[in-house]
């Protein structure tokens, strides 16, 4: 069977703060750990009232200080709100903390508002246009340095700290394609263009030293509970998180609302819709058909499990019902 993987923004929720959030991130990471996920990742955002993992570097620290054997990375860096260089000596660093632990995803997306995104930066040149080139820079900066070499990552140098392109759409695909790197897939929330992207990295995917064949990770939304009502109950705070971010007011992640999908209009309904239709939602059984369509589907070769939950306990036990689930599809395989 495929490994699972746990994606976690750290969500801060209402009524918490994000000192609450990082103490429950540490917590799920062990969790995870203990239950045989591959890897935890941290998103970088910025400007949004319910992710507190914008440091993203640091909350990897913290996550790997904390655990022993489970890899730990970004997914992703949103590299053009960065000098390439503070990226390598940062994850070099990591890696030379945790010595084979840790991954680098690099996003092109601001992971912000506009206006985030220029506060961000170091001035208005830097554009999601210089990606390619940045990504190139950036992977230069792990290579062993060369004499009289200028400009050298300490720590960094040397350390091949495994790259990852992060995408949404055909541009990310073909950019790993023709890098030779492994490519997730953002379809736990933007799935539109899923099976076009992992066509045409797979099609055009050349080896590299990192990468001999191609490698595609896939991001689902899972919301596992004892009972599918339950699940379906759970679900309604990613739901809220995702109509108040559309309608411009993101902010702590909500409690569940019995009854939330009746105050959407049309348009909010069809958008939830097709934003999240990569989401499995229910009990053991349902979970566990769920994702054997979805692998199915797709010939995922890693899945990204995603649980924006409001409640810690209830979240680490939706983490449980899908190892659970995960261990019965390799048991069937």
């Amino acid at each position: 069977m495929i490994p699972f993987s746990v994606l976690d923004l750290s969500p801060i929720v209402q009524g918490g703060d994000a000192a609450q959030a990082f103490r429950n991130t540490l917590d799920l990471a062990r969790h995870a750990e203990r239950l045989g996920y591959r890897r935890y990742w941290l998103a970088e955002h910025h400007n949004m009232g319910g992710v507190a993992s914008a440091a993203t570097a640091v909350v990897i620290a913290h996550v790997a200080g904390g655990t022993s054997t489970i890899r730990v990375g970004a997914g992703g860096i949103m590299l053009p709100n960065h000098a390439p260089l503070v990226i390598a000596e940062q994850f070099g660093t990591l890696a030379s903390l945790f010595p084979g632990r840790i991954d680098l995803g690099l996003g092109r997306a601001p992971g912000s508002d506009q206006v985030t995104a220029r506060a961000l930066r170091r001035n208005l040149a830097g554009d999601v246009d210089g990606f390619p080139q940045d990504v190139l820079e950036l992977m230069g900066y792990f290579r062993p340095a060369e004499p009289g070499q200028l400009v050298r990552a300490v720590p960094g140098a040397g350390l091949n700290v495994p790259i990852w392109i992060l995408g949404s759409s055909l541009f990310g695909a073909q950019l790993a394609a023709a890098l030779g790197l492994p490519y997730a897939f953002a379809s736990h929330f933007a799935p539109a263009q899923m099976m076009q992207a992992i066509a045409l990295y797979r099609r055009e995917f050349r080896p590299s030293a990192q990468l001999a064949s191609p490698y595609v990770m896939l991001g689902v939304n899972v919301f596992a509970a004892d009972t599918d009502d339950e699940a379906r109950l759970l679900w309604t705070s990613l739901q809220q998180a995702f109509v108040n971010l559309r309608r411009g007011r993101p902010g702590p992640l909500p409690p569940p609302a019995i009854g939330f999908e009746r105050e959407l209009t049309p348009m909010e309904r069809a958008g939830l819709e097709q934003a999240l239709v990569c989401s499995v939602v229910g009990s053991a059984e349902t979970v566990r058909r769920g994702l054997l369509d979805f692998i199915t589907r797709t010939r995922a070769d890693e899945l990204m499990v995603t649980s924006q939950i409001f409640d810690h306990d209830a979240r680490r036990r939706s983490f449980e019902i899908t190892a659970a689930a995960r261990d019965a599809l390799a048991g069937a395989g």
